[in-house]
């Protein structure tokens, strides 16, 4: 059933080694892009709260493949945008990154949102009557304990995104689901072993971040 792999016509190992690191760069991205979103939103400046407030809802309410299709064609097809490389080299993969850093921002964002709010508005009104800033209050009292708070949500969106990168195919980016297409093409009389093969490969990558962070969570659990 398996004997297709013994050619050495398809490095499976390679894919996934592709596809771990659009979802380590994709989820590092992320973080950084929805902390910056979700104090947007809670920021006393109206403009940044519009601006977050429509950012997430139009962005998340969208498709995900429509957001990497746009990166694709607005970008790099229209605007000739190539990310710091050339235009024929890794193109998908860092147009990928992209696509999905501004997509799933917006989940980390409501994550750490929902976190925010499980820290007591007493904690931040006192930081406030000692004369802290916005940013101070908001990156010394309330962000450590939204972060502890919302690390089980983190950890599923976390999940969501390695198994998201399977869209990143539909742009050219040469990861384990495009390795996958090309194998359906080339080995229709083993469907269920290529099936197998690349599910297995995920429970791989997706099921130890789900026990790591799931322990994680219950270490930095808030004792109230």
């Amino acid at each position: 059933m398996f004997d297709f792999l013994d050619s050495g016509q398809y490095d499976l190992l390679g894919a996934f080694w592709v596809t771990a690191q659009l979802a380590l760069y994709s989820a590092v991205g992320s973080l950084v892009w929805g902390t910056a979103l979700v104090a947007m939103r809670v920021s006393p400046v109206p403009l940044m709260r519009a601006f977050g407030t429509a950012y997430v809802n139009i962005v998340r309410n969208t498709p995900l493949t429509v957001v990497l299709v746009a990166c694709l064609l607005g970008l790099n097809q229209t605007l000739l945008i190539t990310l710091g490389g050339e235009r024929s080299e890794g193109i998908g993969f860092r147009l990928a990154v992209l696509g999905l850093v501004a997509y799933t921002g917006t989940f980390v964002c409501e994550a750490l949102r929902a976190g925010i709010n499980t820290v007591p508005p007493g904690q931040a009104e006192a930081a406030r009557a000692l004369g802290l800033s916005f940013f101070q209050v908001l990156t010394v009292i309330v962000l450590p304990q939204a972060f502890r708070a919302a690390v089980t949500p983190l950890a599923n969106v976390l999940i969501a995104l390695t198994k998201n990168t399977t869209v990143a195919a539909a742009i050219g980016a040469a990861d384990s689901a495009f390795l996958m297409k090309v194998m359906i093409e080339n080995e229709a009389d083993a469907l269920f072993a290529v099936f197998a093969i690349f599910a297995f490969g995920f429970i791989v990558l997706t099921l130890p971040t789900g026990l790591i962070l799931g322990w994680a969570a219950k270490r930095l659990a808030v004792k109230r």
